[in-house]
This record gives structure tokens, sequence and C-alpha cells, in this order.
């Protein structure tokens, strides 16, 4: 079993309330391999919300208290997207998950870039916090542009 990002298989959880649908991801979903997960919303993040950036580092920074997440008007929205990464990783666990599939550059599930934390549309390296705090507890991160790699091995 795998977990995917919800706003790639169609629902409406991104910060502007929209999604980034990938349909071979609904594919998979509706075949009974994977399960659909948004830690945001998990952390307790509405729908719509304001986009948020790391400030400060990535998500490997955040976990160790060096950087934060903070949204467009400033607010400090840390303590919900780590909360949103724990209860991610305490349902691939439950799940015995191995791998998931991750939205990129999101500052929850980037797994290769994010946006600079300046709110200027700019990306760099980096991983978003749900990401780091998976990849700490062993579990492969791909995102929506690697999920033919994932499929070609065996879930």
């Amino acid at each position: 079993m795998i977990l995917i990002s919800s706003c790639l298989i169609g629902e409406n959880v991104r910060y502007d309330g929209k999604n980034k649908l990938q349909p071979a991801l609904l594919k998979l979903i509706e075949a009974g391999h994977a399960r659909a997960v948004c830690p945001e919303i998990l952390g307790g993040l509405p729908i719509p919300r304001n986009p948020a950036e790391i400030v400060g580092g990535d998500g490997y920074d955040v976990l160790n208290h060096h950087a934060r997440v903070m949204d467009s008007d400033g607010n400090d929205v840390t303590a919900m997207y780590l909360n949103g990464a724990q209860k991610t990783l305490e349902q691939c666990k439950a799940m015995a998950c191995k791998a998931v599939i991750l939205k990129s550059c999101s500052p929850s599930c980037g797994s290769k870039q994010i946006y600079s934390g300046a709110f200027n549309s700019i990306k760099k390296e980096g991983v978003g916090v749900c990401t780091a705090l998976l990849r700490q507890n062993g579990i492969t991160v791909y995102d929506e542009d690697d999920y033919l790699t994932l499929l070609s091995h065996k879930l």
C-alpha cells in the first residue's frame, strides 16, 4: 500500500481550494493499491488558506527548529505542518507503507524543490516538512513526476 497526496487524485484540498489531478494516480486509488492523504488538512489547516512557505531553510530545518512555516500574511503555521507530518507518518506506519507519492514544491510535500520562503515564486532545492519526516523514518518519497518510476517497481 502507498499513500498519495489527495490533491493529486482530484480532491480540492490545495491552499487555493483546487486540485492537481493526475489520472494515473487516481487509478491506483480506484484499484485499491493506494490511499489518499493530505498532511496540511491532517494538521488542521482550512480550505482555502493562505499560501505558505518555509522561511529559513527546508523541512529538515523545520524539524530541527531552525526554520518556520509562514503564510503569506505572516502567520506562523509551523505547528500545523508538524502535526500534519506526524499524522501522515502514523498513517504510513499503520499501513506499512514503504513509499508515498506527494505533491512537488509544497511546503509539506515537496521532495526536490520548495519555494524560496520570500513569496516571490522562486523555487530552491529542498524538501517539505512531511517529506523530511517520512524520509527520516525510512519511507521513500516520490513526487507526481516520479510516479512512473514507482509504478515500475512491485508495490
